[in-house]
């Protein structure tokens, strides 16, 4: 019975997370029915409404309800507004397909961060005003409760029973409904759709503000951790089926109460640093758990068409080789150009120039990994950082004496084992693959490496007491630059076989429609297990060289916000493009070490937001071209128009009596 007393004190406590988790499921599920879109920029959000309320209270020196108001009542619904009409209006018009609408929200994620950076520095900020301070409020038995989480409640059951409230009762929630049931046939009736999707985004966008304001006093306002933390409740709207919101707010609470319980445990041994990470990350493990077990019941998943990526290599769209053939290889000659000289300029810098460049090359490599799982393979992978992460500590770990049984090896020896023991782990996201795609794939993969940020890589027992040392004969910045090149070479050779052979004709063939090519006896599950095995090797052979740049491991280089970027960045130059993730990678490095930091998230971020107004420029995912596009039939390769053939003729003979 004495214990009582600390378990009601640490359920009280936990109903403050919780109920921001909770804050966050409804303005989900909300977002979604509405529009149809997972809010994945949500985090992103979060993360501006809150450093905009810290710079007019702590900066500015407004009054703090003054500031509260202008960040939640008009900032706030103002920006869903605008990414609404800007973002995802023109998508929703020309009916784009769920990874293309996905791609446009890791845009606005990936440039809300680059504004945040630009604008208040990557450097964490302590200070974040709490609305509602004060003395805690004393409950029978001798509990306390904060004034915030009673507020965070309240409004949890305000906006809980306002939206039931209107969804049900209201003109506005039967056209809501109409719009959710069918966008199309709403607006034949005469409802205004755009208007409904604009009510969504803006309410969305509002509770994604009280998440970042109910959070931000608690935490170092960090443009990257607020995002992950934010993003890790998505597994509160996924419960929900992004549908229920009491099962979302009573998800939320109870993960939040759980996780203030798991404190309590203290076991002895080597068990104790896995606890601790568990009880820290309980939200990571959900995440992890409902992507797997809702699989692609996730609404919207099952709509999900295989990616669609500009084609590239010397064709033209549909591989044809006339004259639109010729433009293509006379642009990829001028690319490989472009990319060599980018490539061979670093020869010339010195110093902090020198040492930046030599990221470009390890980077190019974790990019061309994100080129044979997306680009050729048609899958849609969020955690290839978490492998190049890896790749770098298992590098680490066999150059510092750290696994049993095998001694302190040198560097090259230490990075080659690293990346043949990282490829198998490639099944990790290989297994569910088989059975996912969209956006069912994109919350796993992500969940994934996620998952080995926070119980890997920000772990004191795996990464203290680490040695990354180059050989002495690579010890130099530039011949070390020289060994990655060589490197990285070999590795473009490698994808560049591996697309023009056997394998890669089945690739593209799966790619392009999967159903057909399952129908033509082309092994899809094994395809997919092999492409996410090559992406983690080399995947993990860039982040090794990385961690072998810096001379150390650095969990934040690996972080999962910034395999978001690197995503974004590989589809805005050109998915299925080999040279793309060169150039990507050179951009992306040279524009920050250049600039400032931060201008390469706007630059990636604005060009992946526009894929709406750009589908034919530069956004390399999308479901059906415009009427002004070429018809589906002229976008296949020739393996998928035969495909496609074989698969016409045997539903043909299937129909005949």
């Amino acid at each position: 019975m004495s214990s009582l007393p600390l378990t009601v004190d640490l359920a009280l406590a936990g109903l403050t997370v919780g109920s921001a988790a909770a804050l966050s499921g409804i303005g989900l599920v909300v977002c979604h029915r509405a529009t149809g879109v997972l809010n994945i920029a949500q985090g992103a959000q979060a993360m501006a409404v809150a450093y905009l309320l810290r710079d007019l209270v702590v900066v500015r020196h407004w009054p703090v309800w003054p500031a509260v108001a202008v960040c939640l009542l008009l900032v706030a619904p103002a920006l869903g507004v605008l990414l609404d009409v800007l973002v995802y209006r023109p998508l929703q018009r020309r009916g784009a397909g769920p990874a293309e609408t996905m791609v446009a929200g890791l845009g606005v994620f990936v440039l809300l961060i680059g504004v945040a950076v630009l604008l208040w520095g990557a450097a964490p900020l302590a200070g974040a005003p709490s609305p509602l301070g004060g003395a805690p409020i004393r409950l029978p038995g001798g509990h306390t409760l904060r004034p915030d989480t009673v507020a965070q409640l309240a409004v949890v059951l305000v906006l809980g029973l306002t939206v039931a409230a209107v969804t049900r009762w209201t003109t506005f929630g039967l056209r809501l409904r109409a719009v959710v049931d069918d966008r199309r046939l709403a607006a034949l009736s005469g409802v205004d759709a755009d208007r409904v999707s604009a009510a969504g985004w803006a309410f969305g966008t509002f509770t994604a503000g009280l998440v970042g304001v109910a959070l931000a006093p608690y935490l170092l306002l960090d443009p990257y951790g607020l995002p992950l933390l934010v993003m890790e409740t998505i597994a509160v709207a996924v419960a929900a089926r992004l549908r229920s919101i009491p099962v979302a707010v009573a998800t939320g609470l109870g993960l939040g109460v759980a996780q203030a319980e798991l404190t309590r445990l203290r076991p002895s041994g080597q068990l104790l640093p896995l606890v601790e990470a568990v009880q820290s990350n309980l939200f990571v493990v959900a995440l992890l758990a409902t992507a797997l077990l809702a699989g692609p019941r996730i609404t919207g998943a099952e709509r999900g068409a295989p990616l669609a990526v500009r084609r590239g290599g010397g064709r033209g769209q549909g591989g044809n080789r006339g004259e639109g053939g010729g433009r293509d290889r006379g642009t990829g000659k001028i690319g490989g150009v472009v990319c060599l000289v980018l490539l061979l300029l670093p020869f010339g810098f010195r110093g902090n120039d020198l040492r930046s460049a030599l990221l470009v090359p390890a980077l190019a490599l974790v990019l061309l990994s994100i080129v044979v799982v997306t680009g050729y393979g048609g899958q849609i992978s969020l955690g290839q950082a978490g492998y190049a992460g890896l790749g770098a500590l298992g590098t680490a770990l066999l150059m510092s004496g750290r696994i049993p049984g095998v001694p302190a090896l040198p560097a090259a020896p230490a990075l080659l084992l690293s990346v043949l023991a990282t490829a198998p782990l490639g099944l990790l996201t290989g297994r569910p693959a088989i059975r996912r795609r969209g956006l069912a794939l994109a919350l796993v993969t992500f969940a994934v490496g996620t998952a080995m940020s926070r119980f890997v890589f920000q772990q004191p027992y795996a990464t203290t007491g680490l040695t990354l040392e180059r050989p002495s004969f690579l010890d130099g910045d530039r011949a070390f630059y020289f060994a990655e090149l060589l490197l990285l070479g070999l590795g473009l050779l490698a994808v560049r076989g591996l697309h023009r052979g056997r394998l890669g004709r089945a690739l593209t063939a799966m790619r392009d429609h999967e159903a057909g090519a399952l129908a033509a006896g082309v092994d899809v599950p094994g395809l997919k297990l092999f492409a996410f095995v090559v992406g983690a090797a080399l995947a993990a052979l860039g982040g090794g060289l990385m961690g072998l740049a810096g001379r150390a491991f650095d969990s934040a280089s690996f972080d999962p916000v910034r395999g978001l970027l690197w995503f974004a960045a590989v589809v805005v130059v050109g998915a299925d493009s080999a040279l793309g993730a060169v150039l990507a990678a050179a951009l992306l490095i040279g524009l920050d070490a250049g600039t400032v930091p931060g201008v390469s998230a706007v630059a990636v971020g604005v060009l992946a937001a526009a894929i709406g107004r750009l589908p034919g420029g530069l956004a390399a995912l999308r479901r059906a071209p415009p009427a002004s596009l070429p018809s589906p039939a002229t976008r296949l390769t020739p393996v998928g128009r035969r495909l496609r053939g074989v698969v016409a003729g045997r539903l043909a003979q299937e129909r005949r009596p």
